[in-house]
């Protein structure tokens, strides 16, 4: 009998020891794991790099370790409003069940590629050829938006402001060269169902590929159409 009270009273024991660590761990299981969150985190900013050319490497910050987030079943990552994907940033990581939460995290993303800058000093109005330019390679993360990746957004476009030899050349400095030029004849052609008629005029305004551009035909009429390459208005009916 007092070999079995023995026994008893050791398995209480040990059930009494286990019961803390036990709960621990079941308190444990119930929250949000923070590695987890990290590697949502990398995941969500690869995806919103890919897009983009050349080398992406991506750091995301510690999650504090302080925080006690209850498990999300879903978690969600985001971008701030007007946030740019790269460069460093703070994107946000929410949890709408069980428990709604939301946290930020710190993070950078670099992405190292090949760019264009001004091979000369180049001056307003100047249209570009491919000797204006010069590729260099450099991390575009650091960079305003818009950045020349590519020689062909800029070949054949027009300076819109004279820059200095090296400047970095972006999108919003340049513009297309105008397919239609004021004075210029031009071939206006209509087209509706089952039919297109062409006349020739003249034009009354500068338009660039795509902008709207107007005429005057030979017959007094004045017209407004889409301009294209070659000197063609259209009008779609």
């Amino acid at each position: 009998m007092t070999t079995v009270n023995f026994r008893f009273k050791r398995l209480l024991s040990s059930l009494l020891m286990a019961a803390p660590i036990l709960a621990q761990a079941e308190n444990q299981s119930n929250l949000q794991d923070h590695a987890a969150l990290r590697q949502i985190a990398v995941d969500f900013l690869t995806q919103q790099a890919a897009g983009q050319m050349g080398e992406i490497n991506i750091s995301v910050g510690q999650v504090d370790s302080r925080l006690n987030l209850a498990a999300c079943s879903a978690p969600q990552p985001f971008l701030p409003t007007g946030s740019k994907p790269w460069g460093k940033i703070t994107m946000g990581i929410r949890c709408s069940a069980p428990v709604s939460w939301v946290i930020y995290l710190q993070a950078n993303v670099k992405i190292s590629a090949e760019y264009y800058v001004a091979a000369r000093p180049l001056s307003q109005g100047q249209v570009l050829s491919l000797s204006d330019l010069n590729k260099i390679q450099g991390e575009l993360s650091s960079l305003p938006v818009g950045v020349i990746t590519n020689p062909e957004q800029a070949i054949g476009k027009t300076m819109q402001a004279s820059v200095p030899s090296g400047s970095v050349l972006r999108m919003d400095s340049l513009k297309s060269a105008p397919v239609v030029q004021q004075g210029q004849s031009v071939r206006v052609v209509s087209s509706g169902a089952g039919f297109q008629v062409a006349t020739d005029g003249q034009a009354l305004s500068n338009a660039t590929d795509g902008q709207i551009a107007r005429a005057k035909t030979n017959s007094g009429q004045t017209v407004s159409g889409i301009a294209r390459a070659g000197g063609i208005i259209e009008i779609n009916y």
